[in-house]
């Protein structure tokens, strides 16, 4: 006879306090054993390699404070402002995951938030 089924409960995780009042989106979600980190942008000067550095760097400190890191990224879903910076992107995507990188998905869009030239998403397991 197979075990219950244990309810799993969304919740929000990376802020502790609350906001005043409900915001547009949270930045990370847990659910079980996963985390959902929302789009990373890099907001500041630069081309398209310390853009997406910058993306990773973001992506490990936050991954960092929910316990846990780069090598247990599932998913990660690239989204480029320019075509062209595919191989700019994957010069410094490369190696950042551990020895068995997430699956992925990268497109080029018609817009990215702000000045990024590259956001990323993830799904990691803690």
């Amino acid at each position: 006879m197979a075990a219950p089924a244990v309810a799993q409960e969304k919740k929000k995780v990376l802020s502790p306090h609350p906001p005043d009042k409900t915001p547009m989106f949270n930045g990370a979600i847990g659910f079980g054993n996963l985390v959902f980190l929302s789009g990373r942008g890099y907001h500041k000067e630069g081309d398209i390699k310390v853009h997406t550095q910058g993306v990773l760097d973001d992506i490990k400190q936050s991954l960092e404070k929910v316990g846990s890191s780069m090598d247990k990224v599932l998913k990660c879903v690239v989204y480029l402002a320019h075509g062209e910076d595919f191989e700019g992107m994957n010069s410094v995507f490369k190696g950042a995951w551990g020895p068995e990188p997430p699956v992925r998905t990268t497109v080029a869009v018609a817009w990215v938030p702000g000045n990024s030239l590259v956001e990323m998403d993830v799904i990691a397991y803690i």
